[in-house]
């Protein structure tokens, strides 16, 4: 007679063979190649390379400073530029400010002296002249008379200057003038600014986390915007590039989880998640070698996957596993 424990236990038996065969028929298995991101990395100017500060398989944080090109050249240029605009910037300041009180006072003085030469030179002509008149020209010759005038006249001529030197001290600069020196400063600042992104140029910095996958660039070659100097591998996010059966599309929804396994690391599943579905069929890659899909028409599906420890690499095979309950959902 039979145990009545051993009837029991091949009952449990035959109930989960019977619930996870189930299951596993409803679940869809995938098979695809981790892909990420790359970035090209090149300086933006044709300058010697000084230095390269890191190697392939360096991991590298977003801002950090992967090269530097020589700034001998760079800093000197970037010096006078500055030294140009600190000059235009004075030169703009001071006609914003005007006159200085000094620069009236003196205008003022100039003119008060001016006032005072003018009204002696009237003076000394008309006296001249009273006594040319008062004795028929035998006391004071025409001669004399009439350098008293010219020199009255050219007294009043240099009153007229200093009377308007003064006028203009107390206006102050012409717009025109200001407009003008306002925009040549904008000129020297922006030649300044440009020189210092160079200068900032010189350093290659990261532009996010990643990996050093290939290092082109060394100190002493020339650098140029159309060459390479550095390729990063983006690090997150990183999905496996799989491919799924007209049949089996139907089932598989965008955001559904998933779970994946790669040879490097036997019984272990990472997570994911499927964050894309071409919305075109074609055929088969010639990497997905699986008998029955070889010359059918599929759909391509992006799975991403939750790989925190920076252990998955670009190019490892990989398998998909699509739940079922996700699948219906």
């Amino acid at each position: 007679m039979i145990p009545i424990g051993l009837v029991v236990l091949a009952a449990l038996g035959l109930a989960w063979w019977l619930t996870h065969r189930h299951a596993a028929s409803h679940e869809i298995v995938l098979y695809g190649n981790l892909d990420l991101r790359e970035v090209d990395l090149a300086f933006n100017d044709s300058q010697r390379v000084a230095s390269v500060l890191v190697r392939e398989g360096d991991s590298v944080r977003k801002g950090q400073v992967l090269a530097r090109l020589d700034t001998s050249r760079l800093e000197p240029q970037l010096a006078q530029a500055e030294a140009q605009a600190a000059a235009q910037r004075a030169v703009t300041d001071r006609l914003h400010h005007g006159s200085r009180p000094q620069e009236i006072a003196q205008a003022r003085a100039n003119l008060a002296l001016a006032q005072a030469d003018a009204r002696q030179a009237r003076d000394n002509y008309h006296r001249l002249e009273t006594v040319f008149d008062s004795s028929a020209g035998r006391a004071v010759s025409r001669q004399e008379l009439d350098d008293a005038k010219a020199q009255a006249d050219v007294s009043d001529a240099k009153l007229a200057v200093s009377r308007k030197a003064l006028q203009l001290a107390l206006i102050g600069p012409r717009k025109e003038d200001i407009a003008q020196a306002e925009a040549t400063l904008d000129g020297e600042e922006a030649q300044v600014a440009l020189f210092r992104q160079e200068l900032a140029d010189a350093d290659l910095r990261a532009p996010l986390d990643a990996v050093v996958r290939s290092r082109i660039a060394e100190p002493g070659d020339m650098a140029s915007p159309q060459k390479t100097a550095l390729t990063l591998a983006i690090t997150d996010p990183k999905w496996v590039r799989a491919y799924v059966s007209e049949a089996d599309l139907g089932r598989v929804r965008t955001g559904m989880t998933a779970t994946i396994a790669v040879d490097s690391f036997p019984g272990r599943r990472f997570e994911g998640w499927v964050g894309f579905i071409s919305p075109e069929a074609e055929f088969t890659p010639k990497t997905v070698q699986t008998q029955e899909l070889r010359s059918s028409l599929v759909y391509e599906i992006r799975v991403f996957v939750k790989d925190p420890g920076d252990q998955l690499r670009l190019g490892m095979p990989a398998t998909v596993y699509l739940s079922p309950a996700d699948a219906r959902t």
